[in-house]
């Protein structure tokens, strides 16, 4: 059975993605780190409520959450222009 999700919660991840290469693209800092991992505690809060209110595995949620993100957004083919 795929997870239906919504768009939401897939653009928090995909934040939170991107939150993480910017944090570990430099040298480690508490300031530098502070955005992904307040991404984090978000996404963590946003998967346990929707899990909880669709009656839903939070690890099962959060598996096809990781997988929904590293897609391609909605309207983006991926191919150049032309």
């Amino acid at each position: 059975m795929a997870i239906e999700l919504p768009s939401e919660l897939i653009n928090l991840q995909r934040e939170a993605n991107l939150a993480r290469q910017v944090a570990t693209s430099s040298e480690y800092s508490p300031a530098g780190w502070k955005p992904w991992l307040d991404a984090v505690d978000a996404v963590h809060a946003a998967v346990t409520k929707y899990a909880k209110e669709k009656d839903l595995s939070r690890h099962e949620v959060e598996k096809a959450l990781k997988t929904a993100a590293k897609a391609p957004p909605e309207g983006s083919d991926g191919a150049g222009t032309e």
